[in-house]
């Protein structure tokens, strides 16, 4: 039986760029390339999950624009189905708290990072901005 798992991701925006965090080397797909964001629980609204994920994972708070994209990737286990918002930067600047490292990279830089697959069609798309 395959697993669903549906998660909300931040596209944060900062003077022109993204913020891109690479997942902690004991984490599902260790090291690999991600915007933040995490598991929306039952019953969850997507936007509560997302602030709530941000606030869990970076130590900031964001403002929510609009939602940018769904896309969902096959992993081994399961589907993964995210629902990507592009947000901005409250005050607070993010702290890594659960990733091994963050870094902000303009839309032409982000397809140079080695991004988690179900993260892909968010790269995609931004490259194209």
């Amino acid at each position: 039986m395959n697993k669903f798992v549906h998660v909300v991701a931040a596209v944060i925006i900062k003077d022109g760029r993204f913020l891109c965090a690479q997942r902690g080397n004991t984490k599902y797909q260790a090291y690999k390339w991600e915007f933040p964001g995490g598991k929306v629980e039952s019953g969850e609204q997507l936007e509560t999950a997302l602030m709530r994920e941000i606030k869990e994972e970076l130590d900031c708070r964001i403002s929510i624009k609009n939602h940018l994209l769904t896309t969902s990737h096959n992993y081994d286990f399961g589907t993964v189905k995210i629902d990507a918002f592009v947000c901005e930067l409250v005050d607070e600047q993010p702290q890594c708290l659960e990733h091994n490292e963050i870094c902000w990279l303009k839309s032409d830089e982000i397809g140079n990072l080695d991004w988690a697959k179900a993260d892909l069609p968010i790269v995609s798309y931004l490259e194209k901005m």
